[in-house]
């Protein structure tokens, strides 16, 4: 079977993915991605086949300076279709949909295998004929959640519905998928394997998260046992670049006094505003979660879906400062399950953002919760799993 990958190119939209598609592979299956940049290369790096649905752009950026200066005159007229909808995201969608069907039509998709919140997966299945695989991508929220469901903009923007309809020639209901996939833990709104999901008149699948966040060659520090506690900090890839890393300098300040390592892993960002970092504190740049989180006591970072559920499959407590988007909805989750605490970025002190990292150190039952997490998040289905299921599924 060949089977056609696409998601929105922001880092913990696209990266959940990955595992499935690598399970897709390992069954045998022909697998393409279609994506832009800047995970076009980043998918490259993990083995797989891409397609650069925007040659020569870096639609992430051009989404982001959308975002952040709206009245710009300087925007494409996705850009301005976006901007002027209730829906921002669905500017991936009336860029990527077009050349996305175009990659899917010469590869001979049987199949497309999209994300909840990437609009042009209806689309292209439509366009190419062939059945899809709809496979949600957070933890914060899921299309199982009739309420988000409904009051999604992002999903029902009429105006962006409309315009790639037109742009497509498509007409009539969107085909529903022949399944759904929820990677989130029972306890934290998803599915209990012991008990199928039909809602929609369609199977909803449990599917484990088996956190990917790129390659690295590990310092020899990061693979040995800790000393003293050690402490993950970080605001992901897009923080940084929308807000500055300001906030950084209340949790650094606060860890300075405390008894434990600190690991700021901040990538690219520019730090200089933070002055001298304190002596318990090693800067790392880049360093994919999964390389240090398994010996981390605790991590501090945004909020963001990828971020919130690497440590959820580690067992690690969480401190969560949550900024946009859905980052609020990721620091609630974490916070209703008991496995961490969240505070306001714009507001916290010195004072509190210590007060909470000594309780996440200090008090057993966060760390307790968390491990019961990570427990139901390894025993769900695999990817592997998953894509057997959809094997018999299809064949039947």
């Amino acid at each position: 079977m060949r089977i056609l990958f696409t998601a929105m190119p922001g880092y913990g939209l696209t990266l959940p993915l990955v595992p499935l598609a690598w399970a897709a592979r390992a069954a045998g299956h022909e697998v393409l991605f279609a994506s832009a940049a800047p995970m076009a290369p980043v998918l490259a790096e993990a083995g797989l086949t891409v397609a650069d649905t925007c040659p020569g752009r870096d639609i992430w950026a051009e989404f982001t300076k959308m975002v952040m200066e709206p009245d710009s005159s300087d925007m494409s007229e996705e850009l301005r279709a976006a901007a002027g909808s209730g829906a921002p995201f669905g500017f991936f969608a009336l860029t990527m949909t077009g050349r996305t069907i175009e990659c899917g039509r010469d590869f001979g998709a049987d199949l497309v295998v999209y994300t909840s919140d990437h609009m042009a997966g209806p689309y292209v299945a439509a366009k190419l004929g062939v059945p899809a695989l709809e496979a949600g991508n957070r933890v914060s929220w899921s299309m199982r959640d009739k309420d988000f469901r409904d009051r999604s903009e992002t999903l029902n923007d009429t105006v962006i519905n409309e315009a790639l309809r037109e742009k497509h020639g498509i007409t009539g209901e969107l085909p529903e998928p022949v399944a759904r996939i929820d990677l989130r833990a029972p306890s934290m709104g998803g599915i209990s394997a012991e008990e199928p999901d039909h809602r929609d008149g369609r199977p909803w699948w449990p599917m484990r998260y088996v956190p990917y966040n790129g390659g690295v060659v590990a310092p020899a520090w990061a693979l040995g046992e800790p000393k003293r506690p050690r402490v993950l900090v970080t605001l992901g890839t897009v923080v940084p670049i929308m807000a500055g890393v300001s906030n950084l300098s209340v949790v650094l300040e606060a860890l300075a006094g405390l008894d434990v390592d600190v690991i700021l892993a901040a990538g690219s960002a520019d730090l200089a505003e933070l002055g001298e970092l304190p002596d318990n504190v090693h800067s790392a740049g880049f360093l994919p979660l999964s390389a240090i989180l398994p010996r981390c006591s605790l991590i501090v970072h945004h909020g963001g879906s990828g971020t919130t559920a690497a440590p959820l499959a580690y067992g690690v407590p969480q401190f969560v400062l949550p900024s946009f988007a859905d980052n609020p909805m990721s620091a609630d989750r974490v916070t209703e399950r008991g496995v961490g605490l969240q505070h306001d970025p714009v507001t916290v002190t010195v004072e509190q953002a210590r007060t909470a990292i000594e309780r996440l150190l200090g008090e057993p039952e966060f760390a307790e919760r968390a491990r019961e997490v990570a427990t139901e998040m390894a025993g769900m289905p695999s990817p592997a799993a998953v894509i057997g299921q959809l094997e018999v599924l299809l064949a039947g």
